[in-house]
C-alpha cells in the first residue's frame, strides 16, 4: 500500500503525461491509460487519507507531530483537487458536459470495485495483523501473570 505522497507523486506523473498528449494535439482517448493510472492514484490517495487519519494501532508513525502529518494530507488533497479541476476542464471541453459527467460514473464504479478488490484486502491484513499482535501481547501477559502468581506460591510454600 503506497503512502498519500506516493499517490500523488504517481497522479502529478500521470496529470503531466496527458497534459503533453493533449497539447500535442492528440485525443484524450490516446491517454486512456494515463488517465486510468491518474484515476488509481487518486482514489489510493483517498484511502491513503482515510487510513491515515484512523491508523492501526501498531502502525503509529511518532515522525513529526499530528498538526504537521495535517497540513501535508491538506496540501496534497489541495494539489489534487487542483489537478482534478483542470482534468474536468480537458475532458469537458474535448467530449462536453456529457462526457465528463459518463467518466465520473465509470470512475465510481471503478473506484467502487478497487474498494471491494484490494482496499478490502489490505483492511483484512491489518485486521489479522491486530489480532496476532493483541493475541501476542495477550499471550505474554497471561505468561507473566502465571509466572508471579506460580513464583509468589512457591515462595510461600503453597506448591
Amino acid at each position: 500500500m503506497l503512502d498519500p505522497i506516493s499517490c500523488v507523486g504517481l497522479a502529478t506523473g500521470a496529470f503531466k503525461a496527458i497534459k503533453a498528449t493533449v497539447s500535442a494535439g492528440r485525443d484524450l482517448a490516446d491517454c486512456a491509460g494515463q488517465l486510468n493510472e491518474w484515476g488509481k492514484a487518486f482514489s489510493d490517495f483517498n484511502n491513503c487519507e482515510q487510513r491515515e487519519l484512523n491508523p492501526p494501532f501498531w502502525k503509529k508513525t511518532f515522525k513529526g507531530s499530528d498538526e504537521e502529518n495535517a497540513l501535508e494530507i491538506f496540501a496534497q488533497k489541495k494539489r489534487l483537487e487542483a489537478m482534478r479541476l483542470e482534468m474536468k476542464e480537458l475532458i469537458t471541453w474535448h467530449y462536453g458536459k456529457s462526457g465528463y459527467e459518463e467518466l465520473l460514473a465509470i470512475e465510481a464504479q471503478m473506484r467502487k470495485k478497487r474498494r471491494d478488490e484490494v482496499y478490502r484486502k489490505q483492511q483484512q491484513i491489518d485486521s489479522v495483523i491486530n489480532f496476532v499482535i493483541g493475541s501476542i501481547i495477550f499471550g505474554v501477559g497471561a505468561a507473566l501473570l502465571f509466572g508471579l502468581f506460580y513464583f509468589w506460591g512457591s515462595k510461600q510454600g503453597r506448591w
